[in-house]
């Protein structure tokens, strides 16, 4: 056995986070042994790494739980512990790991070192430093400091720590971030420096919804800190801010979240923050009134440079320009090597798109998003401080013509969380679609799920954070993530009486803007019950919940008072709701919300938030409080079957939206299920096998579809590649997720510049479905974590295979189906250690099944017939099942596809093109694109005398060699080069 991935509050190794209970975590493998799960285990916790002087031990026990165990440990400040924890297994084999450690930050020590601002002019970009010494017995140092708006820190002319854009973006009225650093190398005996850089960011410096202004928080830089060196005799020296620092003017002459940041190498101070360097004639620092009280040890994961890639070519536009092209839609930003003489000036523009092969930027509204830099002639390699990009493509000005290509390297910034899920299919549209998402959740995972990275806005909408939070714990490991973005919701909901902002944070408001400072939107505010839910069932750790409990009762008894003030009996009818944003089926289809009431929307959340609470409750053992939510959520359930559904069952709103959100949310009699199926699935055809749902619905839709025995309809879904689908975008070339289905026309031209991200990750919610539907790899309530995997894997055969892999909680675990040539389904399952799973292998029988090369009827594995399908329970280890079906998966072309889809493959188009020429090359192509299929098509007056039933039965005849999954498709949009070819 082997134990990894030890976690403290689901941080490796956590330094100066705020540790006020702890939650310890790890995982483990069997590495050859033949024990399947876990017994006992016993977790120790030291002072020390050789565990001489241990303070906590668990001893022995059964109940000892890998994804979430509490030891009884009263911390103090600035302390490193170090644990440990012993497994043994079933088969009496044991094993320990090596130690980690977490360390505290100062608690609820005071602080000795004050709030400073610089003495120069409020807009005037500072440095800030001192000199020091120290004796030459110093065993370690920590340096405890929080810089407003942004900082940076140097000891000795070395950068502090690897990370950016600190303190980052939170909740700044109610509470402000420490972050923690172990300076001892970098510090020596005698004479020290300490420098910082400040400037402009979330605090201080124009942010804000539709475009922001410039005091948000303050209009003066501030910075606290100390360095706490202990010495070998456990004493400590300390050394804090306060008026004896000094100040000089920075050569950063701007900075913005927004805008950039303006460098002039030119004011450069050599050795500024080394110990030599001379600052008799720089200003003293004054004292600034700061509410130290808000100062809170971090949360917030750092941010930092996860990946750095190459520039793919150099375009020369034919508006002249000098473009760099990335070949990602990525966040953060361009490092360069400076050759250019003093005095030059270098420009660095950062857009989303070409247009017309040009560099065009309009869709970032008011948002400059460039670096400007000053040479001072000296060979340098540069980048940004205070400021990130959302981009491909960076216009570069001032730069030789035969600049070297190696010179530029693209640093993609995001928090510090791990990538732990991965997909991949036959089918390389959809491998890149899921890519999309996963760049999507990397370019907007910056501190606070935003929602875009680039224009004028960069904000934590809670309706786009809770409907990505699933497909977001699947791709990478968010509960630390998540965990923060909690914290400032709560703290923001605290003071509005339950309620939830639109945004968190809320972003203070010049003068009276109510709609910045809006809240309670249906969908929106839900994220403090979906968001600790999704959590629980992806990590399994109550702390979790426990954490967030609060929040989720608070945001139902905000929306039952409500109810209970506009008399509405249990519906939710008062307020402004966005509904489902930017659906498709609103009179205006480029309008902003679609046809769905959104009153209707509201009452679905409400009983959804209701029973999640309820279930919260029953898990933390409120059993008083599980009763009162389950009884609410009912009441709920009932009022809404009475206001919108008919006693059979049918949905008063017609809309898509409105029967995903009755199936999904459980709002319905289990027999109404059939009929509110059975009109989703006409709805559908009615509209061509496309959707027209926006934020509410496209979540939902196929893992309802799937859920509900319609998974031909989600793959119908996920593999259109017309508008509007998901590989729409994908056949135009991005690299991240859209706003917009259509953000980008087929011509090439963006469609709308006012509100318009091409890094938008709320559609790339498909992900989830491909993860738990497609692969079939699903958590459940009863056993969260992935404790005990539901595994349901739905093969399709417009698709050879699929494979889905997760670095879960509690281990490695991978789902894959292939469709082999001759018909036969081979799935392949690996199941960590002590975890079980609940497989169902689709239309066959027990005898008819291969695992692992013998037959299951003889195997170890226990299998039972359930109708058509074979049930299995699974433990650890490692599964090949094979089978012939009793249904047939492999599909071919036939006269019931989409007359675009049989001109989108080379083998169906030139068959296609052999028996009905007409359409294919005449004055009929207008049909080529065409939704419909060709026995539709045969009803059309115009072309029926040449689209006959006998020429329907021949073009069957010849396709039905022609297998989905065995096919080369080509691009079936016509666009122009938008984005140049990878």
């Amino acid at each position: 056995m082997r134990i990894y991935k030890l976690r403290t509050n689901h941080i490796e190794n956590p330094l100066g986070f705020e540790l006020n209970r702890l939650s310890l975590s790890w995982v483990t493998e069997a590495a050859g042994s033949t024990s399947t799960f876990q017994t006992e285990a016993q977790v120790q916790v030291a002072l020390d790494e050789d565990f001489h002087h241990i303070i906590f031990d668990s001893g022995k026990k059964q109940e000892i739980d890998s994804l979430g165990y509490t030891p009884e440990v009263e911390l103090q400040p600035r302390t490193r512990y170090y644990w440990r924890v012993t497994v043994w297994g079933n088969e009496g084999d044991k094993v320990t790991s090596d130690s980690a450690w977490f360390e505290t930050a100062k608690m609820n020590e005071p602080w000795r070192g004050q709030w400073i601002t610089p003495d120069l002019d409020k807009d005037i970009h500072p440095l800030i430093r001192k000199t020091f010494s120290l004796p030459d017995n110093v065993v370690s140092a920590r340096l405890y400091m929080c810089g407003l708006g942004l900082y940076e820190v140097e000891i000795n002319g070395e950068k502090a720590g690897n990370e950016y854009l600190t303190p980052g973006f939170n909740a700044y009225e109610f509470w402000m971030q420490y972050q923690s650093y172990d300076i001892t190398d970098l510090l020596m005996a005698g004479t020290n420096s300490i420098g910082i850089t400040l400037g402009n960011g979330w605090y201080k410096g124009r942010f804000g919804f539709d475009g922001g202004h410039y005091e948000l928080y303050s209009d003066r830089f501030a910075v606290i800190g100390e360095i706490i060196a202990t010495l070998k005799d456990g004493t400590t020296v300390v050394i804090g801010t306060n008026q004896e620092w000094k100040c000089a003017p920075s050569p950063i002459i701007f900075s913005g979240i927004y805008d950039g940041e303006i460098y002039d190498a030119n004011k450069g101070l050599k050795d500024w923050s080394s110990p030599g360097f001379d600052d008799r004639n720089w200003e003293q620092v004054r004292p600034m009134k700061v509410e130290t009280e808000r100062l809170q040890a971090r949360i917030s994961l750092p941010m930092q440079i996860k990946e750095e890639r190459k520039p793919l070519k150099v375009i020369h536009t034919p508006a002249g320009e000098t473009v760099l092209d990335m070949g990602q839609n990525m966040t953060g930003w361009m490092r360069f090597i400076n050759r250019a003489p003093k005095g030059q000036k270098l420009i660095l523009q950062y857009g989303e798109i070409l247009q017309d092969g040009n560099f065009y930027r309009d869709n970032l509204r008011t948002a400059k998003a460039e670096y400007i830099f000053i040479s001072d002639g000296k060979e340098k390699i540069i980048q940004p401080r205070f400021t990130f990009y959302g981009f491909r493509y960076v216009k570069i000005t001032g730069f030789d013509k035969d600049l070297n290509i190696n010179d530029f390297t693209g640093c993609v910034l995001y928090s510090d969380i791990e990538e732990i899920g991965t997909i991949e299919t036959s089918n390389p549209s959809v491998n890149q679609l899921f890519k999309n998402a996963l760049w999507g959740q990397k370019g907007n995972f910056l501190d606070v799920p935003t929602d875009c990275p680039q224009r004028d806005e960069r904000m934590g909408w809670t309706g786009d954070a809770q409907i990505f939070a699933s497909t977001a714990c699947y791709n990478m490991y968010s509960p630390a993530f998540y965990n923060k973005f909690m914290v400032d919701l709560h703290e923001e909901q605290k003071r509005i009486g339950g309620s939830v902002p639109f945004m968190v944070p809320t972003i203070k408001p010049e003068g009276d803007n109510g709609f910045i400072t809006g809240n309670g939107s249906s969908a929106w505010g839900d994220a403090a019950t979906i968001i600790p839910w999704i959590l629980y069932l992806h990590y399994g750790d109550k702390e979790l919940l426990r954490k967030q409990f609060d929040t989720m009762k608070d945001w139902v008894d905000y929306i039952k008072k409500m109810d209970d003030e506009s008399g509405a009996v249990r519906l939710w009818r008062t307020g402004f709701h966005f509904g489902d944003w930017l659906a498709l089926d609103g009179d205006d289809p480029s309008g902003l919300t679609g046809a769905t009431d959104p009153y209707y929307i509201a009452s679905a959340y409400y009983c959804y938030s209701a029973q999640l609470t309820a279930k919260a409750a029953k898990i933390l053992g409120k059993m008083d409080l599980a009763e009162e939510y389950s009884l609410l959520a009912n009441e709920v359930r009932k009022a809404i079957v009475r206001e919108y559904f008919t006693p059979d069952g049918r949905c008063a709103i017609d809309t898509q939206t409105a029967l995903i959100v009755a199936l999904y949310f459980d709002l319905v009699p289990e027999h109404y299920r059939a009929r509110l199926v059975e009109d989703l699935k006409v709805k559908l055809r009615n509209n061509k096998m496309h959707l027209q749902t926006g934020f509410v619905g496209t979540p939902y839709f196929c893992n309802t579809l799937s859920a509900n025995g319609a998974s031909d309809y989600a793959y119908t879904l996920l593999l259109n590649d017309d508008y509007p689908s998901w590989l729409y975008g994908v056949k135009l070339g991005a690299t991240t997720v859209w706003e917009r289905w259509n953000s980008v026309l087929p011509d090439g031209s963006i469609s709308d510049t006012g509100m318009n991200s091409l890094n938008h990750y709320a559609y790339g919610s498909i992900a989830e479905w491909m993860y738990r539907y497609m692969c079939g790899i699903n958590p459940i309530e009863d056993s969260p974590g992935f404790r005990k995997i539901i595994l349901r894997p739905q093969p399709y055969g417009k698709l050879k295979y699929a494979k889905a892999s997760l670095n879960s909680a509690s281990g490695y675990i991978e789902s894959s189906w292939e469709i082999k040539e001759d018909g036969t389904l081979s799935f392949k399952f690996i199941i960590p250690f002590n975890t079980s799973a609940d497989l169902l292998l689709p239309n066959t029988l027990i005898n008819e099944v291969t695992v692992n090369g013998i037959s299951l009827a003889k195997s170890m594995v226990d299998a039972t017939q359930v109708e058509e399908d074979v049930k299995c329970e699974l433990i650890s280890g490692t599964y090949i099942f094979e089978y012939v079906p009793n249904k047939e998966y492999l599909l071919t072309y036939s006269s019931y596809d989409s007359i675009g889809e049989l001109l989108n493959n080379k083998e169906s188009r030139e068959i296609f093109s052999e028996i009905f020429p007409e359409i294919a090359n005449s004055k009929f192509r207008v049909y080529r694109h065409s939704k419909n299929t060709v026995r539709e098509l045969s009803t059309l007056p115009i072309v029926s005398h040449f689209v006959t039933p006998e020429k329907l039965e021949q073009l069957d005849r010849k396709l039905s060699n022609i297998s989905w999954s065995n096919t080369t498709s080509t691009v079936s949009i016509k666009q122009k080069t938008i984005f140049h070819d990878l």
